[in-house]
C-alpha cells in the first residue's frame, strides 16, 4: 500500500507543482549562477547510493556536507535559497526519486554520502534497510536540531512502529511544521 501510494501521490503532486517548480527554477537561474536543480549523492536502501534533485539553495561552489558541517554556511546561501529551504521547497524535486523508487514520502532522510558516522549508526540498528524518505519521523521530532544519536533512536522507533495511518500521521505533521516554519536552523 505505501509503494502504491509513494507513486501515485508523487505524481499528482508534479502535475500540480508543475508551473510553480518552472518559476521556482527560473527565479534560481536569475537570481545566481548555476542549474536550478542540484544532484547530490546520497545513502539510500541496504547503503546504496542514489542521486537525489534538489532545487539549488547554495553557491555553485559549495562543498558537499552537512549543512551544521559547513563554515559560513550563511555566506554559501543563494539569494532565494533561504526561502526555498525555510519553506521546504527546495525538496519538491525529490517527487523524481520517489517515482524512480529511491525514495518514499516518509523514512529515515537520506544521508549524503560522506556522512560515514550516521550510515554506520543507522546500519548497526537495522535501519539501511528501510527507504529513506522525503520526511519522517526525526525530521518531525527536531528535524536540523537534533543530534545523529537522537537521530537514528527516532528512525529506529519509526522502524519498529511503521504503518500506512503512522506514515499519514508524520505527513499531516510534516505540514504543520513546513507552515510554521519549525526546527529549521538555515
Amino acid at each position: 500500500m505505501k509503494f502504491v501510494f509513494d507513486i501515485v501521490c508523487s505524481f499528482i503532486a508534479m502535475i500540480i507543482l508543475l508551473i510553480p517548480c518552472i518559476m521556482i527554477g527560473i527565479v534560481i537561474r536569475l537570481t545566481s549562477k548555476g542549474p536550478a536543480i542540484f544532484w547530490t549523492k546520497r545513502i539510500g536502501k541496504d547503503n546504496n547510493f542514489f542521486m537525489m534533485p534538489k532545487f539549488r539553495s547554495m553557491l555553485i561552489d559549495t562543498p558537499q556536507l552537512a549543512t551544521h558541517l559547513l563554515s559560513n554556511s550563511e555566506q554559501r546561501i543563494t539569494a532565494i535559497g533561504k526561502f526555498l529551504r525555510k519553506t521546504s521547497l527546495d525538496e519538491i524535486p525529490q517527487l523524481y526519486s520517489i517515482l524512480k523508487g529511491d525514495m518514499s514520502f516518509v523514512g529515515p532522510r537520506p544521508a549524503l554520502f560522506n556522512q560515514d558516522d550516521l550510515k554506520e549508526m543507522r546500519t548497526q540498528v537495522g535501519v539501511h534497510k528501510l527507504i529513506p524518505g522525503v520526511t519522517g519521523w526525526a525530521q518531525i521530532n527536531g528535524r536540523d536540531e537534533i543530534s545523529l544519536e537522537l537521530k537514528v533512536k527516532l528512525d529506529l522507533e519509526y522502524l519498529d512502529k511503521q504503518s500506512f495511518f503512522f506514515d499519514l500521521k508524520i505527513i499531516l505533521k510534516t505540514i504543520m511544521d513546513v507552515i510554521r516554519t519549525k526546527d529549521i536552523s538555515h
